[in-house]
């Protein structure tokens, strides 16, 4: 590859990069359903460069212990070896380090750190398998996807339950999806799209490379990758077969009303007109799932009636439904119409504030400017996220709860020195936290400095 005057070796031509990238996805759309044979000679020291510097550097180290700053020492060589090994067939995937972080009501979460050269060598392969899949994908799916966000796929739902009247919700849960998806499906699902030896082989690697818990070495023939950045592609690939193909191709044809499916990752649900139809789905999925190994979880799948309720209240209340961290119901807007709205579910309210007490609880002892700080960031990410059209109450409430928080833990620091609410008031005045105010996108007028 020629480089542009005065660019260093080695060093990413993201124009060429991004372009390459535009053939493959041409290709694949040029051919669909047929299986690509030659992707990996696309991925080059250049390539290598740019999923380096779209890589996480400040995570964690894997079993290695080599952190990215280690890494970065001798970064072209790193580079140039890594290359070569998984070109020839001579990289191994180390196991994937785990521990175990909190959930939130007593319960753990495992996650996977792997090193950084999987990090690295991870991201460049789904450079070169996201142009080919997002060929194939559909519109209605919205995890891990360039240019989709969670806050699409709720903002696509909201429309579908407005322009369709709401109607029957079959919320569904997969239990223990990424810890379940079968890796000899999943090869097989693969090879009908990819057939490039050297990019399988690194995914077969990734699969059997196991975990390392406490010294202990575990391997399983199911689950992603844990903690790699290919995880959410891979799943992305297994549910387009499992859900979102079957959903186009035997689900919609055979309906008796209108049917919306609105799916991120392993969270979906699916909106029906017809009760019956609504029925006979709830009924078939579980022996769909059944066929690619999957389960779902009999106490959090279920069918909630949700029609808009009539003007006169003639109709039975509507049920609600939690999707992506949002509790969705009926709800009456300022001139007086019935539209569905949304809330911070309850259990992910709980979290947050869970969370943040432990941090202060820890952190208690730190300078106040320091706390301030911290806490900043941590409101600002939740109304990043929940900060939404119509949440301003929870936003609000969410706000109110970390500020008691912050005071019970200040006060707790010292039995002389009480804090007050008024002394927390002059704090707050010296330290103030961010208002709380949705986030940019979703204001109707510019919020307050």
């Amino acid at each position: 590859m020629e480089l542009p005057e005065g660019k260093m070796a080695g060093t990413p031509n993201l124009e060429t990069i991004s372009t390459r990238q535009g053939r493959i996805a041409e290709l694949a759309q040029r051919m669909p359903g047929t299986a690509l044979k030659t992707l990996a000679h696309h991925m080059d020291l250049s390539w290598l460069h740019e999923a380096w510097r779209l890589t996480r550097h400040r995570g964690a180290p894997g079993v290695d212990g080599l952190t990215a700053d280690d890494y970065e020492v001798n970064l072209m060589s790193n580079l140039t070896t890594l290359l070569d090994r998984a070109k020839t067939g001579l990289y191994q995937a180390p196991p994937v380090r785990r521990v175990h972080i909190p959930k939130g009501e007593g319960k753990v979460r495992p996650i996977g750190i792997p090193t950084i050269e999987d990090k690295v060598l991870q991201r460049a392969v789904v450079m070169l398998l996201e142009p080919v899949y997002e060929q194939d994908f559909y519109p209605f799916s919205y995890g891990f996807r360039p240019g989709k966000s969670a806050h699409d796929a709720l903002e696509a739902l909201d429309k579908v339950l407005y322009e369709r009247g709401g109607g029957w919700v079959l919320e569904v849960d997969i239990q223990a999806f990424f810890d379940s998806l079968d890796h000899e499906k999943l090869r097989e699902l693969l090879s009908q799209r990819v057939v490039d030896g050297v990019v399988l082989r690194l995914i077969g690697k990734w699969l059997n490379a196991g975990v390392l818990e406490g010294g202990v070495m575990h391997r399983s023939v199911q689950g992603t990758p844990q903690g790699g950045v290919i995880s959410p592609l891979l799943a992305n690939i297994f549910l387009h077969e499992v859900v979102d193909t079957w959903w186009v191709r035997d689900v919609k044809p055979r309906m008796q009303g209108q049917a919306d499916l609105i799916r991120y990752a392993d969270d979906f649900v699916m909106v029906f007109t017809s009760e019956a139809d609504a029925r006979r789905i709830q009924e078939v999925l579980p022996k769909r799932m059944a066929r690619y190994g999957l389960t779902l979880h009999p106490e959090k799948t279920r069918l909630i009636p949700f029609g808009r309720p009539r003007p006169d209240g003639s109709s039975p209340r509507p049920g609600s439904f939690d999707f992506l961290g949002f509790t969705h119901y009926w709800g009456k807007s300022r001139r007086g119409f019935w539209v569905p709205q949304r809330k911070t579910a309850a259990s992910r309210f709980r979290r947050g504030l869970k969370a943040i007490g432990s941090w202060l609880r820890f952190n208690r002892h730190k300078p106040v400017e320091w706390q301030a700080k911290g806490l900043g960031l941590k409101l600002r990410g939740h109304m990043g996220y929940y900060g939404m059209q119509g949440n301003s109450r929870q936003i609000s409430r969410f706000h109110h709860a970390v500020r008691r928080l912050w005071r019970y833990w200040l006060d707790r620091r010292s039995q002389r020195a009480r804090m007050t609410w008024d002394k927390f008031t002059r704090l707050l005045g010296a330290y103030p936290l961010p208002p709380a105010v949705l986030a940019p996108r979703w204001r109707t007028t510019p919020a307050k400095p």
